[in-house]
C-alpha cells in the first residue's frame, strides 16, 4: 500500500529581534491607553487647591479623598447606592433578554432550509441602515407600549441590535455546519433541543462577544432614562453622574450668588469630582473585561480558518 503524502502546514516564524520589535510596540501601545486611566484616577484623588495652583500632575502635592467623599457623602450616598443598584438591574436583565433574542433571531436568518431568511436578514439591515427616530421612538415607548417611568424602558429600546444579530448569524454560519443539525433531526430531536443542546455550546464565544457589547451600551445608557424616567428610585448611575456634573457646572459659572455660596465653592472639588465621577461610572465595567476576554477573542475571530 502506497502511503499518502501529508501536507503540512508551514507556520512563519519570525526571528527574535523582530519579535522583541513588535513585543516593544505592542507594549507602548498598551501603556497608552492604560496611562490617561490613570492619570484620570490620579486627579480625581487630587485636591482641588494643589490643581489650581500646580495644574494636573501625574504625582499630585496633595493626595485626598475629598471628591469621592463629596459624591458619596450624606444622602446623595444613597441616591448612588441605589442608582448602581438599578443600573446593574438594568445591565444584568438587559444583557440575557439581548443575547436571548438576539442568538434566536440570528440562528434562525443562518439556517439554509428557513424559507424566508433572506426577507429577516434585509429586514435588520434595513433598521441598522434607517432609524424612525427620536419623536416616534418616544411616542411609541409611552403611549403605545406604556412603559414611562418602569424598568421596562431602560432595557426594551436596547434589547435587539441588527449589528449583533449580523454578528451573530455570521457565527452560526461559520461554526454551526447544516450537517450536525440534520444529523440531530434524524435522531428525532425537536428544533428547540438541537438549538439548547448543539448550537448554544457551538456557539458560546458569539454569544459572550455580543453580550459584552449589550453589558456596555446598558452600563453607559442614560438618554433613555432622560426620555423616559422621572421617578427617582429608577435613575440608573450614569444618569445621576451626568446630573451631579451639570450641577457642579451650574454652580461653578454662578460663581457670584453671594459671599456665602463663593465660600462654600471655594472648597467644591469640582475638577478632582468630574474625573471621580468618570472613575466610578468606568471601573466596574473595565473590571468585568478580563471575564469575557477569551470568549471575545474567539468571537473576533468569527470565519478564521481552521487547520
Amino acid at each position: 500500500m502506497k502511503k499518502k503524502k501529508v501536507n503540512k502546514v508551514q507556520v512563519r516564524s519570525f526571528n527574535p529581534t523582530v519579535n522583541f520589535i513588535f513585543n516593544v510596540i505592542i507594549a507602548i501601545f498598551a501603556l497608552s491607553c492604560l496611562l490617561p486611566f490613570f492619570f484620570v484616577i490620579v486627579i480625581s484623588l487630587t485636591s482641588e487647591q494643589s490643581l489650581v495652583a500646580n495644574g494636573y500632575q501625574f504625582w499630585p502635592e496633595e493626595a485626598t479623598w475629598a471628591a469621592y467623599k463629596y459624591i458619596f457623602a450624606g444622602v446623595m450616598s444613597k441616591n448612588i447606592l441605589r442608582a448602581f443598584g438599578v443600573t446593574i438591574l438594568v445591565t444584568v436583565s438587559g444583557t440575557l433578554v439581548n443575547a436571548t433574542m438576539t442568538s434566536l433571531y440570528a440562528y434562525v436568518i443562518s439556517r439554509s432550509n428557513f424559507p424566508f431568511r433572506k426577507f429577516f436578514t434585509i429586514f435588520a439591515l434595513i433598521t441598522m441602515l434607517f432609524t424612525p427616530g427620536m419623536v416616534a421612538t418616544y411616542i411609541v415607548v409611552t403611549n403605545f407600549l406604556q412603559l414611562k417611568d418602569t424598568i421596562w424602558a431602560l432595557i426594551l429600546p436596547l434589547a435587539l441590535g441588527p449589528f449583533n444579530i449580523l454578528v451573530m448569524r455570521t457565527f452560526f454560519i461559520k461554526t454551526v455546519p447544516d450537517s450536525i443539525i440534520e444529523s440531530a433531526r434524524i435522531d428525532g430531536a425537536s428544533e428547540m433541543k438541537i438549538f439548547m443542546k448543539i448550537v448554544l455550546p457551538l456557539a458560546v464565544p458569539g454569544i459572550a462577544t455580543i453580550s459584552l457589547f449589550a453589558a456596555l451600551g446598558y452600563w453607559n445608557d442614560w438618554f433613555n432614562a432622560l426620555l423616559y424616567i422621572q421617578k427617582d428610585s429608577l435613575v440608573p448611575i450614569q444618569y445621576l453622574l451626568m446630573k451631579i456634573q451639570n450641577n457642579l457646572d451650574f454652580l461653578a459659572q454662578n460663581s457670584d450668588m453671594g459671599s456665602q455660596i463663593q465660600g462654600g465653592l471655594a472648597a467644591l472639588p469640582s475638577e478632582s469630582a468630574k474625573m471621580a465621577i468618570v472613575v466610578i461610572s468606568t471601573l466596574p465595567i473595565a473590571l468585568t473585561y478580563p471575564f469575557f476576554q477569551r470568549y471575545f477573542v474567539g468571537g473576533l475571530t468569527i470565519g478564521g480558518v481552521k487547520e
